[in-house]
């Protein structure tokens, strides 16, 4: 699987790309058709501490799954996405062996 991490306005630090990685390649576990994911680090320009967000797209045969989510820091926004993909993950698999 491929993966490519974009960080907008800013470099991240490769402890949490590491952590990014890992993370995502946890999915790997839930459908091993996952072809590759490209995740985007953002920074809100909002005022308040949840102004970090993290968008994960993951690319599997037929459409592609998304998740976006906005948290205090990337690790806990990065841990809410692949957990909401995870649950998709899942409900695509389930579809799959339906047809």
């Amino acid at each position: 699987m491929q993966l490519e991490i974009r960080s907008v306005h800013f470099k991240a630090d490769q402890k949490l790309e590491l952590f990014i990685t890992e993370r995502v390649k946890k999915l790997l576990q839930f459908y091993d058709g996952v072809i590759g994911s490209e995740v985007s680090l953002k920074v809100d320009n909002t005022e308040g501490d949840n102004n970090k967000i993290t968008e994960i797209r993951l690319n599997i045969p037929g459409n592609d799954l998304f998740a976006k989510k906005q948290s205090k820091s990337f690790e806990e926004a990065t841990d809410e996405a692949v957990e909401a993909l995870r649950k998709q993950l899942i409900k695509h698999k389930e579809k799959q062996r339906r047809k």
